[in-house]
């Protein structure tokens, strides 16, 4: 990176514990490459999307001190007995992809969608999968890919 990344990260705090240790990965790996961050907090996976929107707003009405390059989405979906699952982990991909190429966004989606709290903490522990960490590093990079392709002029 040729200048330091200021990133947004968008937890979900239904599974607090779980984004607790997504954000303990994703604000590790963002330090170990010379970013700087912010945290939001929304109360779910379906909020985060709105989250990153309301973010892209305040940043075209400059009514942000700092405008972020990138953006890190943390959460955990845990399959139940209904069909809420699907919904949740669909829409909430869907709309945080249609985020990404609508505003050419560089974001890390370190959300999990997982069957049960074994698979969802091996995916969160930074001693593990460290799924945050790798999602700050999909953002970071991708920011990256921007300045190359000369998209991040002006931010």
């Amino acid at each position: 990176m040729s200048k330091s990344s200021h990133i947004l990260i968008v937890e979900a705090r239904f599974y607090e514990d779980i984004t607790d240790e997504l954000a303990r990965g994703a604000i590790a790996e963002i330090e170990k490459r010379g970013g700087t961050y912010e945290r939001i907090a929304v109360p779910g996976v379906l909020e985060v999307p709105g989250a990153v929107k309301f973010a892209l707003d305040a940043m075209s009405r400059r009514v942000i001190e700092k405008p972020f390059d990138g953006f890190v989405a943390l959460g955990c979906v845990i399959r139940g007995e209904t069909t809420h699952y699907d919904t949740v982990c669909n829409e909430s991909a869907r709309a945080l992809m249609d985020l990404t190429i609508e505003h050419s966004l560089a974001l890390g989606n370190g959300i999990q969608t997982v069957e049960n709290g074994d698979q969802a903490w091996a995916r969160a522990k930074v001693d593990k999968k460290n799924k945050g960490g790798g999602a700050a590093a999909a953002c970071l990079d991708m920011i990256e890919l921007k300045g190359k392709l000369g998209l991040l002029g002006g931010r």
